[in-house]
C-alpha cells in the first residue's frame, strides 16, 4: 500500500493512504447521487436529478484532470485543496513528492559533475573529451589550455586532429582501441615542450585523450644515454693499453703468475664485451628507425648455425629449421646481432648434451618468426616480464661464470622494436626455454633464391 508523503500543505495525515483517498471520494460520489435521487423524487424527476448529479461530477472530475495535465505540462504541481482528501489531493501529493525526488537526484548529479569537473581540472594532464564518431572535441580541461592549446569556447565542438595541427592524430585515432601510445609528441604550444599522448576509449561513443607533460623524463633519459655513451667511449682507451700490457707478459717467464694473468685478461676481456654491448644498446637507442634492406635469411641462418657451432666446440646438437621460403626487410647487420644474442644465450645457458633448434618459420597472419629454443634448465615465471631489462640475471653468479654481460637481451628488444617486431619468451623450469622474434607481414618479402617456396630445411651438427 503506497502512502502519501508528509507535507505540510497537503491537509492529510501521514496515515492517509490511497485505499482511503480512494474510499472517501466513492463515499461523496455516493452522497451526492444519494441527495440528487432524494431531490428528484421530491420533485417527480429523479432520472433528470441523477444525470443532473452524474454530469456536474464529470465536469468536476474533468477540470480536476485538465488542471492536473496542464500544472504537468508545464512542470509545475499545483497547491492542494484546502478540507480535500479525495484521489485529487492524492495524486497532488504524490506528483509533488516525486517532483522533490526528482530535484533532488538533479541537485546531487549537478553536484557530482561538478565535482569530476573540478578533480579533472586539478589534473596536470590535459584531459580531452572526444565524440567517437565525429572526432569533435566535446570538453577539455585547464591543463589542456597549457599543453595543447586548447581555448574556450571557441575550441568547443572543433574536430579534434585540425585543432591539434600539428601532431599526428588522423591515423592515430583511427586505431581507435588499438592506437599505441605516443611516447614521445611536440606540444602544439611549445616544441620544446614533449608529450606522452594516450587514447582511451572508456565508451562506444566517446575517447578520453590524455597528454603527459614528459619533458623532464625524456631529458634525463638523454643524459643517462650520454652518460653512459660517454663512459664506455672513456672507458676504451684505458681497456685497450691494459690489454696491451697483458698481452706483453708471458706467464712462461713468470709462471707463478699465470693463474693471476689469466684471470685478468679473463676480467679486461668480460669489460670490453660489456663496453661495446653498452655502446651499442646506445646507438640503438638514440635511432628512431633503421635503413631498410631486403635481409637474406638463408644465408644468415647458415651464419647463425656456424656461430653456435664455433661457441658450442662439440658440447651441443645444433639444428636449423628454414620453414618460411621468404626474407625479412630490415637492417641485416642489426637483425644478425640480436638473432645471434639469443642463439648465444641458448648454447651458454644449455648443459652438454643439449639441443638447440634455430626454426624460422611463417605464422598464420601473413608474418614471420625466428625462434630458438633450448633444452636448458628453464626460467621461473616469475623472472620472464623482467629478462628485457639491463643487467636483469636470473641468476647472478651463473651468468657471470659464463660469460655474459646482462645487456644482450635489451639489446634484443631494442633491435626488434625498430623493426615494429616483438619478443617472446616461453620457459618451463627443467624443461628449456623458446625465445621467438615476431615479425609483421609487412616485414615479409619474397625470396630471390631461385625458389617460391623451397622446402624445409633441415640442418643439424653435434
Amino acid at each position: 500500500m503506497r502512502r502519501l508523503p508528509p507535507s505540510p500543505d497537503s491537509g492529510a495525515p501521514p496515515s492517509v493512504t490511497l485505499r482511503t483517498a480512494w474510499r472517501r471520494t466513492l463515499a461523496g460520489t455516493l452522497v451526492l447521487l444519494a441527495v440528487a435521487l432524494l431531490l428528484g423524487l421530491a420533485f417527480g424527476q429523479p432520472g433528470w436529478a441523477l444525470a443532473g448529479a452524474a454530469l456536474a461530477l464529470l465536469a468536476w472530475h474533468g477540470g480536476r484532470l485538465h488542471r492536473v495535465l496542464a500544472d504537468i505540462d508545464a512542470h509545475r504541481v499545483g497547491p492542494p485543496q484546502r478540507g480535500g482528501q479525495g484521489v485529487w489531493n492524492a495524486l497532488a501529493g504524490l506528483l509533488r513528492r516525486d517532483r522533490a525526488e526528482m530535484r533532488a537526484r538533479k541537485r546531487r548529479l549537478l553536484e557530482l559533475l561538478r565535482a569530476y569537473r573540478a578533480a579533472a581540472d586539478a589534473l596536470p594532464d590535459a584531459v580531452v573529451v572526444v565524440d567517437r564518431n565525429t572526432q569533435r572535441i566535446l570538453w577539455f580541461n585547464h591543463a589542456s589550455t597549457a599543453l595543447l592549446g586548447l581555448r574556450r569556447p571557441q575550441d568547443r565542438g572543433a574536430p579534434v586532429v585540425e585543432r591539434l595541427q600539428p601532431l599526428p592524430l588522423a591515423r592515430w585515432l583511427a586505431a581507435g582501441r588499438n592506437a599505441e601510445p605516443m611516447h614521445d609528441a611536440r606540444s602544439p604550444v611549445d616544441g620544446r615542450v614533449r608529450l606522452n599522448l594516450r587514447l582511451v576509449p572508456y565508451s562506444e561513443d566517446y575517447w578520453l585523450l590524455v597528454a603527459r607533460d614528459v619533458s623532464k623524463l625524456l631529458h634525463l633519459e638523454q643524459m643517462r644515454q650520454d652518460f653512459v655513451a660517454n663512459v664506455s667511449h672513456e672507458l676504451r682507451t684505458p681497456l685497450t693499453v691494459v690489454h696491451g700490457y697483458l698481452d706483453m707478459l708471458d706467464p712462461e717467464d713468470m709462471p707463478e703468475w699465470q693463474p693471476m694473468l689469466e684471470e685478468m685478461r679473463r676480467q679486461s676481456q668480460r669489460m670490453t664485451r660489456l663496453v661495446e654491448d653498452l655502446l651499442t644498446l646506445s646507438r640503438l637507442e638514440a635511432r628512431d628507425s633503421l635503413p631498410e634492406e631486403a635481409v637474406a635469411m638463408a644465408p644468415m641462418l647458415a651464419a647463425l648455425r656456424r656461430e653456435a657451432e664455433a661457441y658450442s666446440q662439440g658440447r651441443h646438437e645444433i639444428e636449423v629449421q628454414d620453414l618460411a621460403g621468404c626474407d625479412l626487410a630490415g637492417s641485416g647487420q642489426e637483425l644478425h646481432s640480436a638473432f645471434s644474442n639469443l642463439v648465444t644465450n641458448a648454447v651458454r645457458y644449455t648443459p652438454t648434451g643439449g639441443r638447440i633448434t634455430i626454426r624460422f618459420a611463417r605464422e598464420a597472419g601473413g608474418g614471420a618468426v625466428l625462434s630458438v629454443h633450448d633444452t636448458g634448465q628453464g626460467i621461473p615465471e616469475a623472472h620472464l616480464p623482467r629478462l628485457t631489462e639491463r643487467f636483469y640475471r636470473v641468476s647472478g653468479s651463473r651468468s657471470r661464470e659464463s660469460g655474459g654481460t646482462g645487456l644482450g637481451l635489451s639489446i634484443v628488444k631494442h633491435v626488434l622494436g625498430l623493426h615494429q617486431a616483438r619478443l617472446e619468451v616461453d620457459s618451463t623450469v627443467g624443461q628449456g626455454s623458446t625465445f621467438s622474434c615476431h615479425f609483421g607481414p609487412e616485414r615479409v618479402r619474397a625470396r630471390h633464391d631461385g625458389e617460391a617456396d623451397p622446402p624445409a630445411v633441415r640442418q643439424a651438427s653435434h
